[in-house]
């Protein structure tokens, strides 16, 4: 029992005083409070002027809260008080939606500036399942045969994909030839699946190939789940060919309805096949079942609101941030000026990021905690290389932008502002942080796990991949989270490598001018007009913060399935 003795912190009756801890504790929470009451200030301050609620009529206001507002905060507030799993679904029902109609928003975007056609993924879909059987049909029948497998796994996507070899390297090879003044060339070259398909006489109509394209793969990967849950296959089979004919409907029921037949099929795919199947999983395990009445209000609320609106002709707000903003180009005139070719810039941008860093920064974590030698010399190399990526995390983000700069633009000559470039030096900023975050992941896994893996006969890459990964996933797309979070809102590494403040035209391609949205925020920030420095500047940082907080979101629901699936 502790005393006062030497201990200030012992009370009069020799009891250990918690007055330090409760100070601490609370002192804690206020700095929490306050920080977050500061965002949120912030952000409704920005808010305010994007979206410039006080425009409108007090009538407005009033309608929507009493249809609306009311009844939302009355049936969370009922989700709170009685059931938790009614609060989830209803937030799942209503996030679910809205993450699928941004995929949707997405692809539609794909296709309307022509960086891949219907036609184009049509054909990449028939190559693709081509190449998917051929692998399945050779490890089922060829079970033993790795060297096989190995050659079946890289020959069989190229063939259906690309072709043996691709049209361009052939190019490339009889040009060279010619110029060694040589007359052999290469006179055959094996067409791909994808170029066959292209090259068709006639192909289906265009709702088709989507149907078959989009909707079809993404209909199988639900009807997985769905068969799992009711231990039928068939059933996949079922939702498979309803998900389709409802997406079908819309080539003949959208025009009438005056909605575009591709805007009806990609809503039917990523909106309502997703709800759909949770939908049918809440009310088959009857729990929760009351969240499903919250989107209905603020279904019904929304739709009573614009009746009553419409009916005694309140005048609504005037925000800067609306459909017009998001789906035009930027234009000196703050009332014309839109954000359209940013957002499509900075999601190719991220692209690029992904591809280049997840993999990379994942890859050099397994072999830095799995294979990386221990003593030595190689020991005290592979220490020096964890230091330096340490300290990489910590450096300055414009020195990034120079080092994209000195190697992609200069040294490699690729071209200066374009979107490759920018996602690639970017992808070396959140590198280490990828690394690091992967490394604590997989050290964090047990190493009695490892152990039992291989007592029962695993090799080290079957144990890494089935023993390993599985735990550590959720980690690795945490710290993956964090970094893409950071990368989605640098500027300094584009101001770097030559980003345009202002593009007229969205990329088409990888190899275009990048539209960022943070360097088109920057670019506001700088503008004397105070209608484009208030207003217009505000719906952009909306925007990005929205967009941020879908991809974290979206990333997080990922990230939670593994950890259940662990």
């Amino acid at each position: 029992m502790a005393t006062q003795d030497g201990l200030d912190w012992a009370g009069e009756s020799g009891q250990v005083s918690e007055l330090r801890g409760s100070l601490f504790k609370y002192a804690c929470l206020g700095a929490v409070s306050f920080a977050l009451l500061s965002v949120l200030v912030l952000l409704l301050y920005v808010a305010a002027d994007a979206l410039r609620p006080f425009s409108a009529d007090p009538g407005w206001h009033l309608v929507y809260f009493v249809t609306l507002v009311l009844p939302a905060l009355g049936l969370a507030g009922s989700y709170v008080r009685s059931e938790k799993p009614a609060g989830e679904v209803a937030v799942a029902t209503v996030g679910i939606p809205i993450v699928g109609l941004l995929l949707a928003a997405a692809v539609a975007v794909v296709l309307s500036i022509g960086l891949l056609s219907v036609a184009e993924l049509f054909a990449m879909t028939i190559a693709t399942a081509v190449a998917v059987g051929v692998i399945v049909v050779h490890a089922r029948n060829r079970p033993r045969a790795a060297f096989e497998r190995l050659v079946v796994l890289v020959g069989a996507p190229t063939v259906a994909l690309l072709g043996l070899p691709p049209l361009e390297v052939v190019w490339l090879i009889n040009t060279a030839l010619a110029e060694l003044g040589t007359a052999a060339r290469i006179p055959l070259r094996v067409i791909s699946l994808r170029e066959l398909v292209l090259s068709a006489p006639v192909l289906p109509l265009g709702w088709m190939m989507l149907v078959g394209s989009v909707t079809v793969p993404v209909a199988g990967a639900l009807g997985v789940v769905v068969a799992r849950r009711r231990e039928r296959a068939r059933d996949a089979v079922t939702f498979v060919a309803g998900a389709a004919a409802f997406a079908a409907v819309g080539a003949f029921v959208g025009p009438a309805l005056g909605v575009d037949p591709t805007v009806w099929i990609l809503v039917a795919t990523f909106a309502v096949a997703p709800v759909a199947v949770y939908v049918e999983g809440v009310v088959r395990r009857e729990d929760g079942v009351a969240g499903l009445a919250f989107p209905v209000v603020l279904v019904g609320g929304v739709l009573a609101g614009a009746v009553l609106v419409e009916q005694f002709g309140f005048a609504p707000p005037e925000p800067w941030l609306d459909w017009q903003f998001l789906t035009s180009v930027h234009s000196r005139t703050p009332a014309d000026a839109g954000f359209y070719p940013p957002i499509v810039g900075s999601v190719m941008m991220m692209i690029v990021v992904a591809l280049a860093a997840f993999p990379v920064g994942v890859g050099a974590a397994i072999y830095l905690e799995e294979y990386a030698p221990d003593g030595g010399l190689a020991g005290r190399f592979v220490t020096l290389v964890e230091i330096n990526i340490g300290n990489l995390a910590g450096v300055p983000s414009v020195v990034y932008g120079l080092l994209g700069l000195a190697l992609f633009i200069r040294f490699l000559d690729m071209p200066s502002g374009s979107v490759i470039v920018g996602g690639l030096a970017i992808a070396l900023l959140i590198l280490p942080i990828v690394i690091i975050s992967a490394q604590e992941a997989i050290r964090a896994v047990p190493d009695s796990h490892r152990q039992a893996s291989y007592g029962m006969g695993a090799t080290r890459w079957q144990t890494i991949r089935q023993v390993v990964l599985p735990q550590a996933m959720p980690g690795i797309l945490t710290g993956t989270i964090l970094a893409v979070g950071r990368a989605i809102g640098e500027t300094a590494p584009l101001l770097m490598i030559g980003a345009a403040s202002s593009v007229r035209l969205a990329p088409s391609g990888f190899f275009d001018q990048l539209p960022a949205m943070p360097r088109q925020i920057f670019a506001w920030s700088t503008n004397l007009e105070p209608e484009i420095r208030h207003g217009v500047l505000a719906a952009g940082v909306v925007t990005l913060l929205v967009v941020l907080l879908v991809m974290n979101g979206t990333a997080i629901i990922i990230r939670n399935k593994f950890q259940r699936e662990a």
